[in-house]
C-alpha cells in the first residue's frame, strides 16, 4: 500500500485497531482513517468510534475528502452497548459529510454486522477481491432459514459488484485499491464549494466522433456497446466506469470533455435492449444526485425502448423506484446535457433527462426515434379496428406494414420533437464531441437556485 508520507495524526493512537490522520495522497490532501488490527480485527469500540468521528468532522471543517480503509469484525462486544453507539456516531458523522465532501471507503477485509452499514453511506466503495461484507452472517442465516451458505456467496466481492451494487470498483489487492482511489479522486473537487479540477488534454475538441457515429446501427432492434460511443466522444482514455457490472443496462461513470470532469449516464442496448428496471433506475438516480453534490455536469446518452415489463417489477415497486431517477434529474442544478442516439420511447424517454425534466440542452442524432412507443405497437393501438375489419390475413398484414411505414416516416424521427422545442438541435453523429464541448463551456455559468425549504422528500 502507498506510504502515507508526512501526516498530521488525529487523536494519536488511542487504539491498536484504528489510525487516523490528515495526509497527502499524490498531491491531494485527504482525511484518512484505517480501521484494522487490534485484539479483534478492526472491532469498533468507543476509542475507535471517537477517532473516526473526529477524522470525519475534521474533513468537513477543512473541506477535505474522507477516505477510510476498513477491515472490521464489527462492534467490539467487550465494550458492551457503548460499542453500538460508537459505530452509530461514525454513521452520523459520515451522514454529516455526505454531499459536503467526497466519502470513499476501501474495504480490504471483513465488514460485518452493524458497521457494514457504513459502506452504504459512503459515496463509493472500492473493494478487494478477498474482502466480504454482510449485516447477518452465515451462521445466523442457516439458523433462521435452514439453508447453509458460504461467506463469499453471502457477501463476497462478486456479490457486491454484481447483485447488491455496494462495490463501486473491485480490485485485486490494496495496491490496486490505492491506484483506483487516486483515479477516482482526480475527477472530484475536495468539497461541494469547489469546482472539479480541469486537466490539459491533447485530444482536439473538434475531433470528429467517427467511431461513435459508426457504432450505432441504423436498425432500432440491433445491439451495440454504448461505451464505444462514450469513449469516443469524451477525451481519449478518460472514461472511468463505476459499478460496471451492477444493473448493466445502465452505464454510469466519470470522464473528461475538453479537460472538464463530467458525469456520464447511458442506456446500454447490449443489456435488456437498454430498458429500465428497478436496479438501473436506482443506480442512475444515486449517480445523478452525487454528481449534483460535487458540481459535476451530467451528460446523458439515450437509447432505450422503455421500462422492462413484468409482474415482479411492478410488485417490487417500479413506480416508487423509477420515480427516484425522475426526482434526481429534476432536482439537479448542475449543467445537464442529453444526447438522444436512437430509441427514446415512452416514460423511459422522459425519465432520461428530457426537456420536461428541465434538461439544459438536448441534442439528437438524425437516427433518433422520439415517440410514445415504437411503430408496430402504436399501429396496433391506433388502427386496431381498421385492421380487424380486414378478413384476409395477407391483406391485413400488408395494410399493417403500410401503416407501420407511415408511422415511422411521420413520427419516428427527431424533427417533430425539434419543431415542438423538445430537442434543441439535430446534429450529425460525428459532430457530437464538438457540440457537447461547446455546450458545456457555455453552460458553465449555471447558478444554483436554492428552494425555500429544508430539503425535498426524495422517493427513497
Amino acid at each position: 500500500m502507498t506510504a502515507p508520507g508526512v501526516a498530521m495524526p488525529v487523536f494519536g493512537h488511542r487504539s491498536a485497531a484504528v489510525d487516523a490522520c490528515i495526509r497527502d495522497l499524490d498531491g491531494r490532501t485527504i482525511s484518512w482513517f484505517s480501521l484494522d488490527g487490534g485484539k479483534h480485527r478492526g472491532a469498533v469500540g468507543t476509542a475507535e468510534g471517537e477517532t473516526i468521528e473526529r477524522a470525519v468532522h475534521l474533513a468537513i471543517e477543512l473541506g477535505l475528502p474522507v477516505v477510510g480503509r476498513i477491515a472490521s469484525a464489527g462492534a467490539d462486544v467487550s465494550d458492551g452497548v457503548a460499542s453500538l453507539h460508537a459505530w452509530g456516531r461514525v454513521a452520523r458523522a459520515l451522514s454529516d459529510a455526505s454531499g459536503v465532501v467526497p466519502v470513499v471507503l476501501l474495504l480490504v477485509g471483513p465488514a460485518v454486522s452493524g458497521p457494514a452499514l457504513l459502506l452504504g453511506i459512503a459515496d463509493h466503495v472500492i473493494m478487494t477481491t478477498d474482502a466480504f461484507a454482510y449485516v447477518t452472517g452465515p451462521d445466523v442465516v442457516v439458523a433462521f432459514t435452514g439453508v447453509p451458505i458460504e461467506r463469499d456467496r453471502l457477501g463476497g466481492a462478486t456479490v457486491h459488484e454484481r447483485q447488491s451494487g455496494v462495490a463501486t470498483l473491485v480490485v485485486a489487492d490494496e495496491d490496486d485499491a490505492m491506484v483506483a482511489l487516486d483515479s477516482l479522486l482526480s475527477y472530484l473537487p475536495s468539497n461541494h464549494l469547489a469546482d472539479p479540477p480541469r486537466e490539459q488534454t491533447d485530444d482536439p475538441v473538434d475531433r470528429p466522433a467517427a467511431r461513435a457515429a459508426a457504432a450505432v446501427p441504423a436498425r432500432a432492434s440491433a445491439s451495440y456497446d454504448v461505451r464505444t460511443v462514450v469513449d469516443d466522444v469524451l477525451d481519449e482514455h478518460s472514461f472511468l466506469e463505476l459499478r460496471a457490472r451492477y444493473a448493466a443496462s445502465m452505464v454510469t461513470g466519470l470522464g473528461r470533455l475538453d479537460g472538464r470532469a463530467v458525469g456520464v449516464i447511458a442506456n446500454q442496448p447490449m443489456q435488456q435492449a437498454g430498458s429500465l428496471d428497478i436496479d438501473a433506475a436506482q443506480k442512475a438516480a444515486r449517480f445523478v444526485q452525487w454528481c449534483d453534490c460535487f458540481n459535476l455536469p451530467v451528460i446523458t446518452f439515450v437509447d432505450t425502448s422503455g421500462y422492462l415489463p413484468g409482474k415482479d417489477l411492478e410488485w417490487r415497486g417500479i413506480i416508487r423506484h423509477g420515480a427516484q431517477l425522475l426526482h434526481s434529474y429534476a432536482a439537479a442544478t448542475v449543467p445537464r446535457i442529453c444526447v438522444v442516439l436512437r430509441k427514446a420511447y415512452g416514460g423511459a424517454y422522459i425519465v432520461m433527462d428530457s426537456a420536461g425534466l428541465g434538461v439544459d440542452y438536448c441534442i439528437a442524432w438524425p437516427t433518433a426515434e422520439i415517440a410514445v412507443m415504437g411503430a408496430p405497437p402504436a399501429v396496433q393501438i391506433v388502427h386496431r379496428r381498421r385492421l380487424e375489419a380486414i378478413d384476409d390475413p395477407a391483406a391485413r398484414a400488408a395494410e399493417q406494414a403500410l401503416l407501420v411505414a407511415e408511422y415511422e416516416d411521420r413520427f419516428l424521427n427527431p424533427y417533430v420533437a425539434a419543431e415542438r422545442g423538445y430537442v434543441d438541435i439535430v446534429i450529425a453523429a460525428s459532430e457530437t464531441r464538438r457540440v457537447l464541448a461547446d455546450a458545456l463551456a457555455r453552460l458553465g455559468t449555471t447558478r444554483e437556485q436554492q428552494p425555500g425549504r429544508r430539503h425535498s422528500n426524495t422517493p427513497l
